[in-house]
């Protein structure tokens, strides 16, 4: 489903403030895949998300999505493959937009766009029955403006519309670090629920070892630009927090305070 070829991105290219952010990176990703990808801070974790989704440009590489070569696609080109939620629960959603019309623009994400007014109703009972896998109640607030909702409620629905319609690839970049423990936990128990019912390919970013570890088929670990390991299986299944601390350990940035707190 995905093939990152050589890719690199430099930033500040030719100054005394040059960094790799990615380094001839290589990754394949099978149709279905759930990745969890972890390494401290710096290691290029967002960066390796925002080329994919077409936020930055590579310096040099290839990005294949579904057999198509999206490298040199712009976001906004890229939209209609991809699901993606942030680690701000602010972003991803239109917060002076009502929950059903929210939904009704990711119904027509990749579509043309008419001037064709409001959502209709019974396109409304549709989002009725997808809001209510969340168990929050949002299936009875959908005149609501997003605005009202707290941090938690705003990123069920960013994943459920970033989900609704099936996307090619889900990009999750650490989308419950700006939650509490108990709605965090919540958070990724939906997607991982959404992720395996609709055998999603995913990609998610978490500093949380654990999560790391609890959630996905595959995990990989990246430093200096680069991916470093790379589990899967039986392997994974049996991976303890020591066992990636060790990992860590033998990087050259070591465990950074973000990942040692979580």
């Amino acid at each position: 489903m995905l093939e990152l070829k050589n890719l690199k991105k430099i930033f500040s290219k030719g100054t005394v403030n040059e960094r790799v952010a990615t380094d001839n990176l290589n990754l394949v990703l099978n149709d279905g895949d759930f990745v969890t990808v972890i390494g401290s801070n710096g290691a290029g974790k967002s960066t390796l998300l925002n080329l994919i989704a077409g936020t930055y440009f590579p310096d040099g590489g290839e990005i294949i999505l579904d057999n198509k070569n999206i490298t040199k696609l712009k976001e906004y080109e890229r939209a209609k493959y991809l699901g993606r939620v942030f680690q701000d629960p602010m972003m991803g959603t239109c917060p002076n937009m009502q929950i059903a019309e929210n939904l009704a623009l990711s119904m027509r994400r990749g579509k043309a766009r008419t001037l064709k007014w409001g959502v209709p109703n019974l396109e409304k009972e549709g989002y009725k029955k997808e809001l209510e896998r969340l168990g929050l109640g949002l299936e009875e607030r959908l005149n609501d403006k997003v605005k009202l909702l707290s941090g938690g409620q705003r990123q069920a629905l960013t994943l459920l519309m970033a989900t609704i319609k099936r996307p090619n690839l889900l990009l999750l970049d650490e989308h419950t670090a700006a939650l509490d423990p108990k709605t965090a936990d919540s958070v990724l128990t939906l997607t991982n629920e959404i992720v395996n019912e609709e055998k999603l390919t995913t990609l998610m970013i978490t500093h949380n070892m654990r999560d790391a570890i609890k959630y996905g088929n595959r995990l990989v670990m990246m430093d200096s630009g680069k991916i470093i390991y790379d589990v899967s299986g039986e392997e994974k299944k049996n991976l303890t927090v020591k066992d990636l601390l060790s990992k860590f350990e033998n990087t050259k940035q070591g465990v950074s305070d973000q990942v040692a707190l979580s």
